[in-house]
This record gives C-alpha cells, sequence and structure tokens, in this order.
C-alpha cells in the first residue's frame, strides 16, 4: 500500500458565528462582573458568584476566564480604556463656558468625573490591592495605563523640548535615575527625561490624592460645589507650578 503523504490537516479556525458568540459571551460576562463590584465591592469578586448572577456553572466560566486573575485584569484594563475615554473626550470637547480653560485642567476634571460616576470600579483600580491578584507585566492592564498616562503628558509638557524638559528646576534626583533613565519606561524612545518623569509623577500623586479624598468621602463635609472649585484650584495651581520650573518657562 503507498505511503500517505498528505500530512497532517491544517487547523480549523473557529467559524465567524461561534467567534461572535464568544465575543457576546465575554461582555456578558464582564458586565455581570462589574455589577457584582459595583453592589458587593472589588474584594468580593469571585468566578462562582459572577457564574451563579448569570445562571451558568463555574465550569462553563473557565471556557472564556481560566482564573479570576483573568476576569480581574479584563476588568482592570477595560476600566482603564473606559477612564481614558472619558478624560480624552473631555480634553477634545470641553464643557460649555470651560473652553479656555488649560487642558491639563480639563483632563483632571474628565479623571475627577469618571472617578465619582464610577466608585466601586476606581476602587478597582486604586484602592486596597485585591488579595492575591498580580497583574501581567507588560500586560493589557500596563499598556492601558501607559495610554491614559500620555494623554496627561501631552497637557502638563506639550510645547516643551526634551532639553528644557531634562532642565526642569526640581529638587535633587537620585544619581542611579540621571545615569539610567531608560528605567523609568523601557524601549520607549518617549520616554520622559527623568527631571520631567519626577514632575509628571508628583502632580500625579497631587491630582490623584484629591480624587481619591472626594471619592472615599473624606472631603464631603465642605460640600459637593466646593469640592469642584478646590479641585479646580489645585489644578489651576498645579500646572503653573510645573511650567515655573521647566527651565525658559
Amino acid at each position: 500500500m503507498p505511503a500517505d503523504h498528505r500530512g497532517a490537516p491544517p487547523p480549523t479556525r473557529p467559524s465567524p458565528l461561534r467567534e461572535r458568540r464568544r465575543a457576546v459571551a465575554v461582555r456578558e460576562i464582564l458586565a455581570a462582573a462589574e455589577r457584582h463590584i459595583t453592589e458587593h465591592g472589588p474584594h468580593a469578586l469571585s468566578l462562582r458568584a459572577v457564574a451563579r448572577d448569570l445562571g451558568m456553572t463555574v465550569q462553563a466560566l473557565y471556557h472564556y476566564f481560566p482564573s479570576r486573575d483573568a476576569l480581574v485584569t479584563s476588568l482592570i484594563a477595560k476600566a482603564y480604556e473606559e477612564l481614558t475615554d472619558a478624560v480624552r473626550a473631555a480634553v477634545e470637547s470641553p464643557p460649555e463656558g470651560d473652553a479656555d480653560l488649560p487642558g491639563l485642567v480639563i483632563a483632571a476634571e474628565g479623571y475627577r468625573r469618571w472617578a465619582l460616576a464610577h466608585p466601586e470600579r476606581f476602587q478597582l483600580l486604586y484602592g486596597a490591592p485585591l488579595r492575591y491578584y498580580a497583574a501581567p507585566v507588560e500586560g493589557p492592564t500596563t499598556q492601558a495605563v501607559r495610554r491614559m498616562s500620555a494623554i496627561f503628558e501631552r497637557q502638563l509638557f506639550g510645547g516643551f523640548t526634551p532639553e528644557r524638559l531634562a532642565a526642569a528646576e526640581i529638587p535633587e534626583l537620585p544619581p542611579s535615575l540621571l545615569a539610567s533613565p531608560e528605567q523609568m519606561r523601557p524601549d520607549d524612545p518617549a520616554a520622559l527625561p527623568p527631571p520631567a518623569a519626577a514632575l509628571l509623577l508628583s502632580a500625579w500623586g497631587h491630582l490623584h490624592g484629591l480624587v481619591s479624598l472626594e471619592v472615599f468621602g473624606h472631603t464631603s463635609f465642605i460640600g459637593e460645589r466646593q469640592q469642584a472649585e478646590v479641585f479646580r484650584m489645585a489644578m489651576r495651581h498645579l500646572l503653573d507650578d510645573v511650567h515655573r520650573r521647566i527651565a525658559g518657562s
């Protein structure tokens, strides 16, 4: 009998219909997980609870998310993407009457609005870390954070040359950081000079700290309108301070 030289058949690809059904199922699972977080908080999230809400077995859920960490990673990346969209939309379409505000202030207020509208998902991103969860290195959550950070970088440093950013007046940086600026963002030719990276981190801490205080109710004693006014004033002062520190501003 002659030998069969046809070889193994090529691997079959999922049909478009199956891919669409899978995409719909993933969206439904993520939506159910978000509802669970909204009702019970991020630390109560479990595959069993999500499966129960959807009327499916945990084993069936494993076909889409093989572990709680995989589900959490998708939820965090999705939340970052929506937060980034909110910040970008704020910059591209400022609220009526705010078009003359600096872009950094507009971006910061877009960030604040999203956080106040989605406190539980903001807590998922920036609250106490979920026990035993570690985001994958250079995974989708890291990439999502960088996309949002890029918006704030443009609004904070747009118009300044790398030379001027490198000459920003800040307290002395550790020699190891000055010697190896690529450590700030490996393999990124557009990485900020260390002084500018330090300014960005400081500005981020100020912005994020004020938003966190408000989201978690620590500044409610001054009233909603006053909180908004204090935040806007703080962002204006932050921007002025950063620009004063950049050589030649």
